[in-house]
C-alpha cells in the first residue's frame, strides 16, 4: 500500500486526511512503530484511529486514559466476585476436606481473568490500539506504557508471558495538558495534528452533512476559523463545526447571518466566557 492508496481508503471510510497525517500513518504501518498523535482538542486525532481501523477491516480497540489509571484498569485484573463464588462451591463440595493449595491454583486460572484494553490487543492482533488521551494519565503509568510497546508482551505471574504474534497497529494521541516524557515519544513516530485548512473543513462539513450546501459549509468554516484566532478557553474543534451544521440546518437556515450564529453559539462554543468574547469581538459579523 502506498500513500496515496492509504488516503483514498481513509477518504473511502469518511475520513479526509492531509498529506502530513497521511504519510505519518503510512509511516507508522511500514516501519510497524506506534504513532503519537499531538495536537488542540477537535482536530481528527481520535477519528484517524477510528479511521483507520474500518479502513483495514481490523478491529478497534480503545484504551481512555484518565488521572489515576494504572495497570489493573489497562491491561488485566481478577475478577474477584466469581473467584469468590468459585472458592464456596469448591468449600461446599469438599465438606471440610478442602486441599488450600489445589484451590488457590484453581482461583488463578484463565477463567477468572478479566483481559484490560491493553492485553486485549496483545492477544487479538491484528488490531488498531488507541491510547486515548495519554496526556492524562501520570508519569508512572507513561513507564509502564512505555514498557509493554516495546516488548509487545507482558507478564502474569500466575500463567506467564503473553506475547502479541503480530504487534497491534498502535495509535497514541495527546491533547497537550501537559509534556509526556521523551521516552515515550522517542518510541513512537510523532505527528502535531492542527485544524484543517479552510477547504478541508468545507470538505469534512460537506462530507458529514451531505445536505449543507458549500455556501452554508464555507460560512461555518470561515466563521470558526475567526474564533480559533480569539484567546479562548476552548476554541472549537471539527466536532463543533458540525454540531454547528447540524443546528442550522435543524432550524432550516441557508445562511450564517449575526443574528442566527449569536442564538446557536452554543452548539460550538462551550464555556460562557468564549461566547462573550466572540460576541465581543465582532467576528460573528
Amino acid at each position: 500500500m502506498t500513500p496515496d492508496e492509504l488516503a483514498a481508503e481513509l477518504d473511502r471510510v469518511g475520513y479526509l486526511p492531509d498529506a502530513g497525517v497521511t504519510t505519518a500513518a503510512f509511516l507508522a504501518l511500514r516501519m510497524h512503530r506506534p504513532l503519537f498523535c499531538e495536537g488542540e482538542p477537535g482536530t481528527g486525532k481520535t477519528s484517524l484511529a477510528l479511521a483507520l481501523a474500518q479502513a483495514m477491516s481490523l478491529p478497534l480497540i480503545r484504551l481512555q486514559c484518565h488521572e489515576g489509571i494504572d495497570a489493573s484498569q489497562a491491561l488485566y485484573d481478577w475478577d474477584f466476585p466469581r473467584q469468590l463464588l468459585h472458592l464456596r462451591a469448591l468449600e461446599a463440595a469438599a465438606d471440610g476436606a478442602l486441599d488450600p493449595d489445589a484451590a488457590e491454583a484453581s482461583l488463578y486460572t484463565r477463567r477468572f481473568l478479566l483481559a484490560r484494553p491493553l492485553l486485549r490487543a496483545l492477544e487479538e492482533s491484528p488490531c488498531v490500539l488507541l491510547v486515548d488521551e495519554v496526556d492524562r494519565a501520570d508519569d508512572e503509568f507513561e513507564a509502564f506504557l512505555l514498557e509493554v510497546l516495546d516488548t509487545n508482551a507482558v507478564t502474569i505471574p500466575e500463567l506467564g508471558e503473553i506475547r502479541a504474534l503480530v504487534p497491534p497497529i498502535v495509535i497514541l494521541t495527546s491533547n497537550r495538558t501537559r509534556e509526556v516524557h521523551d521516552a515515550l515519544k522517542r518510541r513512537c513516530l510523532y505527528h502535531w495534528v492542527d485544524h484543517p485548512d479552510l477547504a478541508r473543513e468545507v470538505a469534512i462539513i460537506r462530507r458529514g452533512l451531505p445536505g449543507v450546501s458549500e455556501r452554508l459549509a464555507s460560512q461555518i468554516a470561515v466563521a470558526v476559523g475567526k474564533l480559533r484566532e480569539l484567546d479562548l478557553l476552548k476554541p472549537p474543534g471539527v466536532a463543533e463545526s458540525l454540531d454547528w451544521a447540524r443546528a442550522l440546518s435543524a432550524l432550516g437556515r441557508t445562511e450564517l447571518d449575526a443574528e442566527t450564529a449569536a442564538v446557536t453559539l452554543g452548539a460550538v462554543l462551550k464555556y460562557r466566557e468564549d461566547a462573550t468574547r466572540a460576541v465581543a469581538s465582532g467576528v460573528l459579523g
